[in-house]
């Protein structure tokens, strides 16, 4: 139950300043602590640009200024929180022209988005912190002294500033090594015959606290001239070392399934070759050869979710009469099942990993349930459409926990 909250009257009583800026950096709210510790009206400050109306001392324009001015533009291309410890920032003294006094702040931009997903507002949290920086205490610590007191408020400055410096290098260098990873996942999810196949759309998700490269995959294999076949997998675990794993398991199902087009034999060879990769233990993976002149699925699914078979009537069938345990599992070798069903044109096969449908502490026969629901609501879809209607109704479409694989195919 949503407890009604006056959020207006609510800030208006915080004894912390706030205020509110849009994404143009107008000021569109102030609360009433942010008027008295600005020494400011609220005529003086709401609908003003945030740098006219709290002008910074010239002599320190380029080192503070910019520097904030930098961490909001950041905060609206980026959409994650800014944090500044320690900020000199001087503000025009109360009840005159043209002086400023020194005024040292702890800041927080907390970024709100809109509907459409962009920052459309930022919340700035101020903590006056020039008391502290002058404070008593520090004058004792610096024996009295009043030039040892300003040397400490400038060190404090200056080790303040230098840890802004290195969280931007951090940030620059996570974004380089997202970068990197992103390249490394769409080059191991590279599906050169998918081109060839305009009934079928795939999507991949990474979980959202991963660098963008986790274990799950999909797969899409030619064999000429009437078949093609599908694939879908996933491995325990994320992060580099798991896309690594994937994408050996992936290369290594990939040219089997070429040379051996039974998908019960191609997931045995597969399962042989996972026994002697460190980290491929417990993967899973389901296998579909479609055969367009005889309409007819065959599968082999090693301890995978099962695909769903959509019929025109609305109607579905689960792919799960040849289910086996995850690939390296057994310690000798053991034959896979394989089974068979017919579909006819028009029928949709959705491939998928557990990321899609399974949710904390719930039933896993819920997700998929829901999963069913979705699909049946919006079969008529094209491949491409009907996959984006499809996270976006089981509430995935911003990233999960856990990493997704998806393949919807227009049969």
């Amino acid at each position: 139950m949503t407890a009604d909250i006056d959020f207006t009257a609510f800030f208006d009583a915080a004894p912390s300043p706030y205020l509110v800026l849009d994404a143009d950096l107008v000021i569109r709210y102030v609360n009433p602590a942010c008027l008295r510790t600005a020494g400011r009206t609220e005529d003086q400050l709401t609908g003003k640009y945030f740098f006219d109306a709290l002008p910074e001392k010239p002599g320190l324009r380029d080192a503070a200024e910019q520097d904030l001015k930098a961490s909001l533009h950041r905060l609206l291309a980026t959409g994650q929180p800014e944090t500044a410890v320690l900020r000199r920032y001087d503000v025009r003294a109360a009840g005159q022209r043209d002086g400023f006094e020194e005024r040292w702040w702890s800041v927080i931009h907390t970024p709100l988005r809109g509907p459409d997903g962009t920052v459309r507002w930022i919340i700035q949290q101020l903590t006056d912190v020039t008391a502290f920086v002058r404070s008593s205490s520090a004058r004792r610590a610096g024996e009295e002294s009043p030039e040892r007191t300003e040397n400490m408020a400038a060190e404090l400055y200056a080790r303040a500033r230098e840890l802004h410096r290195l969280n931007q290098e951090l940030r620059h260098a996570h974004a380089r090594e997202q970068q990197v990873a992103v390249t490394l996942q769409e080059a191991m999810l590279s599906v050169p015959d998918l081109d060839r196949h305009t009934n079928i759309a795939v999507r991949y998700l990474p979980a959202t606290a991963s660098l963008n490269v986790c274990g799950d995959w999909y797969d899409v294999v030619d064999l000429p001239p009437d078949r093609y076949a599908v694939a879908v997998g996933d491995v325990v675990g994320h992060g580099l070392h798991a896309a690594a794993v994937m994408g050996m398991l992936r290369s290594a199902l990939s040219a089997v399934i070429r040379a051996i087009p039974s998908p019960a034999q191609a997931l045995e060879v597969l399962g042989i070759y996972a026994r002697s990769v460190d980290g491929a233990m417990a993967a899973t993976a389901v296998k579909v050869l479609i055969d367009t002149r005889s309409l007819l699925i065959i599968y082999s699914n090693a301890g995978h979710p099962p695909p769903v078979l959509l019929h025109a009537d609305g109607s579905c069938e689960l792919l799960e009469n040849a289910t086996d345990p995850p690939l390296g599992t057994r310690e000798h070798h053991v034959p896979r099942p394989q089974a068979g069903l017919s579909y006819k044109p028009g029928d949709i096969l959705v491939l998928y990993t557990d990321g899609l449908i399974e949710r904390r502490g719930e039933d896993i026969d819920v997700g998929l349930e829901r999963l069913i629901t979705a699909l049946a609501q919006d079969r008529t879809l094209a491949p491409d459409p009907l996959a984006d209607a499809l996270l976006a109704r089981l509430d995935v479409e911003g990233g999960v926990s856990d990493d997704i694989a998806l393949v919807v195919i227009r049969l």
